[in-house]
């Protein structure tokens, strides 16, 4: 049986074909193979989607039951959080939930390799995903996105206060998600790795 001898040795890319071209590294690693993985599946699913419009049965099958409760769960999500106009943003948003869904779930297979435990995914997905929703936000409400960071009613003196922290906290939001959700893949994992390890599995 095979044992690693560390509990954070899950969580290295290991490069499983090596292409380098110069100073630029191409390899196809573990991270390459599960994030193609995870593409195939939200491909599937999505082709599921779009290839039974219209036929789907009254009484669902597994996989109808499966997409149709991942549909309703993130619509149900955003249409409460944004209103009437979530039906412009549910495609990115599903997109989104499913790649980072799908992830997670590979992660528990043993000895597969969790993509959202490292920090530069995460990262990346909350960085973009930032920068759209302060684009959506100056071109839906232009200047009066301002008012974000200074509550109504509030006093020059408690503003001079309450500015630079709103906005420092605007800012790192995306850093605290993203690390949010690293730290919380990586413990868990290593967690249960430390467990299997000391119960002998």
């Amino acid at each position: 049986m095979f044992f690693l001898s560390s509990p954070l040795e899950q969580f290295q890319i290991l490069p499983i074909i090596p292409i380098r071209l110069g100073i630029f590294d191409f390899s196809i690693t573990n991270a390459t193979i599960i994030l193609a993985f995870g593409l195939g599946s939200f491909i599937f699913v999505l082709y599921s989607l779009l290839s039974n419009r219209g036929n789907f049965y009254v009484a669902p099958n597994r996989i109808q039951t499966l997409i149709e409760t991942i549909y309703s769960v993130v619509y149900g999500l955003i249409n409460d959080n944004v209103g009437p106009v979530a039906k412009s943003f549910f495609p990115y948003v599903f997109t989104l939930f499913t790649f980072i869904l799908i992830s997670n779930v590979i992660g528990l297979v043993p000895y597969s390799f969790t993509v959202t435990s490292h920090l530069i995914v995460t990262f990346s997905l909350a960085l973009m995903t930032f920068i759209a929703i302060n684009l959506i936000c100056i071109r839906e409400h232009g200047i009066n996105i301002l008012s974000l960071f200074l509550p109504p009613g509030s006093s020059m003196f408690l503003a001079l206060l309450l500015v630079p922290i709103e906005l420092v906290s605007y800012i790192f939001r995306p850093i605290s998600l993203s690390v949010r959700l690293f730290a919380n893949m990586m413990a868990g994992h290593t967690l249960l790795k430390v467990i299997l390890d000391l119960l002998g599995l």
